[in-house]
């Protein structure tokens, strides 16, 4: 088995078209490929004061989206919603604007008590993949991640 690089065509399968892969330094780093995600609150208070903590510093704003059947608060595109069973095993990385931003989401939430999955620094991903995780209240892996220079995805 060979390894493909981003620059090479991949197939689907033998019944369907060939695609081309886009190179990373083609991709439009700011084009949405997700409009919103939806993640199930095992307790949701816990969940809403959670996710407000922590993306505070990253700037994210939020608001209810309530329903007379629903309880919903949106984190811009990333929906905390009331509903059983919870959303477990996600990995969910929010985008900081510094490498500044990514150690303050990290140390709100351990100062909230909230469990680290990972201190701040870099990874050894792709050259200037400066992150931070931390576990929400159902165990998922949230992290922050700044694309410092050198990083395909960094926006200068």
């Amino acid at each position: 088995m060979t390894l493909r690089t981003l620059a090479q065509p991949f197939a689907l399968s033998p019944a369907r078209a060939t695609l081309t892969a886009v190179g990373e330094q083609a991709w439009d780093w700011s084009q949405h490929v997700v409009d919103h995600v939806e993640v199930h609150a095992g307790d949701f208070d816990a969940s809403v004061r959670f996710y407000a903590t922590v993306l505070a510093p990253l700037g994210i704003p939020s608001w209810s989206e309530d329903s007379e059947s629903e309880r919903v608060m949106c984190f811009t595109r990333v929906n905390i919603v009331d509903r059983q069973p919870p959303t477990t095993g996600l990995h969910l990385c929010f985008v900081a604007a510094s490498r500044e931003q990514v150690d303050a989401f990290h140390r709100a939430g351990a100062e909230a008590g909230f469990r680290s999955n990972g201190a701040p620094g870099y990874r050894p991903y792709a050259p200037g993949y400066y992150a931070a995780f931390l576990l929400d209240p159902d165990d998922n892996n949230i992290e922050a991640l700044y694309r410092d220079v050198g990083n395909p995805g960094h926006v200068s």
